[in-house]
């Protein structure tokens, strides 16, 4: 039987007449029915076939396929970025007076849904430190509809128990959880198979892994994602043909820049571990993280992001980004090259001061998505901003 690489590497849509070896970009809005009755079909649901490519596509199938397959998922959709997967993942299924549990270290952009969007149509939110096991449970109330939660946390790469989480789903079935997998990646941590009903990722970070093209996917339960299908199908937030092409492409060699993102980023945390301009490292596979125990449990490696907090707080910070010489001072993540960003000041610029200080984001945190350069490259870089910026 083949291994799932190979199933990723081999998976693709039917060729065409033209015997194509690499898929073909599918530019099109729209399909041809060969018959009336057939488009009548096709839109009943009586016929498998693409209607429209709001809907679905050659390229967004394909994509999906795969990642279906990283993620021991029974089906999945496709969007525009990885906020739309977000936002999609909570509209598709609440209501007015609807409540959802969720960690309370998740990514900006997702907390401002929480506390800006969501309220203005009656639901509500309850955070939790997703470390604190009984503030899940503690957490639930009658009319909660979702737990969600990151694991690993951005930027503070805290881990939620997923066995646990796993085993509170059984006690309350009627609730959905889900997953933001995005900084684990399917190569990495697998939830659905701790009994997570959703799992979603900014396919915009490692799944392109270049920096190219914005993308989202939501993969996990068949009802689930047919439920969520309605919802993209009437509000339109697609992936484009073009993206999914290079998404699906880019897949075929996630685990082998993981594993590379994943040793470069150890060796990074180790060595910044020993600097003396250095408060704290946070890295899952580092001893002395809190949750070393569990992250070598639900994750084959650690991951590719290292955070950190320099001594001299946010002037400090800044004079460290400034004095970098080859990695990238930008927002995003998971590229084949080094990024560094001050989360503080960017990506969770939105929250309150407490807010980030609760979640352990001060004023000199700075999170490194480690790329594929050579390690003594990445290192080195680092270690001369350092000694520049004191």
């Amino acid at each position: 039987m083949e291994k799932d690489q190979s199933k990723i590497i081999r998976e693709q849509a039917p060729r065409s007449a033209t015997r194509e070896h690499s898929v073909p970009l599918y530019l099109t809005s729209s399909f041809i029915f060969d018959s009336a009755e057939q488009g009548r079909a096709v839109f009943a649901g009586e016929e498998e076939g693409t209607i429209y490519s709001r809907y679905s596509n050659p390229n967004t199938t394909e994509f999906i396929n795969k990642v279906c397959i990283m993620e021991g998922a029974e089906d999945g959709l496709a969007f525009s970025s990885g906020m739309a997967a977000v936002f999609a993942s909570f509209a598709g299924f609440v209501q007015s007076g609807d409540h959802i549990v969720s960690a309370g270290a998740i990514f900006g952009s997702t907390h401002q849904l929480f506390t800006e969007l969501f309220p203005r149509w009656g639901i509500t939110t309850s955070y939790v430190n997703a470390v604190d096991n009984e503030a899940w449970e503690k957490a639930i109330q009658p009319n909660t509809k979702i737990v969600f939660l990151e694991s690993p946390s951005n930027p503070g790469l805290e881990l939620a128990d997923l066995e646990f989480l796993g085993s509170l789903k059984k006690r309350y079935p009627q609730i959905i959880f889900i997953i933001d997998n995005c900084f684990a990646t399917p190569y990495l941590q697998k939830p659905l198979a701790y009994g997570f009903d959703l799992s979603l990722h900014s396919a915009t970070k490692y799944m392109d892994g270049q920096g190219r093209v914005l993308g989202g996917v939501i993969v996990g339960k068949q009802d689930l994602i047919d439920e969520l299908m309605f919802f993209i199908r009437h509000t339109g937030p697609a992936m484009s043909a073009f993206n999914a092409w290079t998404l699906s492409k880019s897949l075929d060699t996630l685990a082998l820049r993981m594993d590379r993102h994943c040793s470069n980023a150890l060796v990074l945390a180790e060595t910044l571990e020993q600097n003396p301009e250095i408060v704290q490292v946070k890295y899952p596979f580092l001893p002395s993280h809190p949750q070393y125990e569990l992250a070598k449990k639900q994750m084959k490696a650690g991951g590719g992001i290292v955070t950190f907090e320099v001594k001299g707080g946010r002037e400090r910070a800044f004079r460290f980004l400034d004095k970098l010489e080859m990695i990238l001072y930008t927002s995003n993540l998971g590229d084949v090259r080094s990024i560094a960003t001050h989360p503080a000041s960017t990506t969770h610029s939105k929250l309150k001061e407490e807010e980030r200080l609760s979640l352990g984001i001060l004023p000199g945190t700075v999170r490194i998505s480690v790329g594929l350069e050579d390690k003594e490259d990445i290192i080195g870089d680092i270690l001369q901003a350092l000694e520049a910026s004191k």
